[in-house]
């Protein structure tokens, strides 16, 4: 058997790190695709309708489909304004966690001060609490606070839960910047303030990125604080919309084609977030770094 193309070297022999590559790339597609079937399928469902959903041949391509299940999903009037409050949370949760969590990181990785080490394994230790057994707590805190149903009382929740690991995430960032590129940059002429502005943050860019990606993700997709905090129609998460939406569709035989198109409209919105700051996830690493 001769050896694929690409993998022999000029002797004629077959090159055992390329064969070795080789497999590996092709390991890596096959996992690749695996993965990705999932959200095909998904998206294939949400364009059948439910009787061809319901044959025992399964429909690998969306031959005939139609967009009769999103417009279903419209109709029930309920999306958009379970969209705007989930876009509200997730843009408050996003926002404070990034500003608190990068002051916290940056005081811990450039300052020496009383309790640091016991702020430190205070972050960790939250870290450990199940948030279940906090619910009664929260809930009669946000009780007592007259914040119930409400996008800022939940939203208090999420970032008190996302912003510990925030903050030991962006500690390795601020940790791996070394100081000697501020210092000189004040050398140089400039304040602490311009350093830290023109050298420092720009690297830690990346790190700000992946943070927001992190807290993004954990405030869109959350689902029982929002249950146990959010009880009103009005003021529903998109997690508990789908919920609401699915046990309106059982009560007449769930309809599974409208039921994949809602789970495709609550996805779509964390693809655009994320391919909108996939690109910047590496951008800055060596901005502003000094030429030797």
């Amino acid at each position: 058997m001769t050896a694929p193309l690409g993998v022999v070297n000029r002797r004629g022999r077959a090159n055992p790190k390329r064969i070795t590559r080789a497999l590996l790339g092709a390991l890596a597609v096959i996992i690749a695709l695996i993965w990705v079937f999932p959200v095909y399928w998904m998206l294939n469902s949400s364009l059948l309708s439910n009787a061809v959903l319901e044959r025992t041949t399964p429909t690998l391509l969306p031959l005939g489909g139609s967009l009769r299940n999103f417009i279903s999903v419209f109709e029930d009037g309920g999306f958009l304004r379970a969209l705007g409050v989930s876009l509200a949370v997730a843009g408050i949760a996003v926002t404070c966690c990034l500003v608190f969590a990068f002051l916290a990181s940056l005081a811990i990785s450039r300052f020496r001060f009383k309790g640091r080490r016991g702020f430190v394994l205070a972050v960790l230790f939250i870290q450990m609490l199940p948030a279940e057994g906090m619910f009664i707590a929260q809930y009669k805190l946000m009780d007592g606070i007259g914040l119930l149903n409400s996008v800022i009382g939940v939203s208090i929740i999420y970032i008190a839960a996302v912003v510990p690991f925030t903050i030991w995430m962006l500690r390795g960032f601020v940790a791996g910047i070394p100081a000697d590129l501020e210092e000189a940059a004040m050398v140089d002429g400039l304040s602490r303030t311009q350093a830290f502005l023109r050298i420092t943050f720009p690297l830690l860019a990346p790190g700000l990125i992946a943070s927001g990606v992190y807290a993004f993700l954990q405030a869109w997709n959350e689902f029982t604080v929002a249950l146990v905090i959010l009880q009103d129609s009005g003021t529903q998460t998109l997690p508990l919309w789908l919920r609401g939406f699915v046990q309106q569709s059982a009560s007449r035989a769930i309809d599974w084609g409208e039921v994949m198109a809602a789970s495709t409209l609550v996805a779509v919105p964390v693809i655009v977030f994320f391919m909108f700051v996939q690109g910047r996830m590496t951008s800055g690493m060596v901005s502003g770094a000094v030429k030797g």
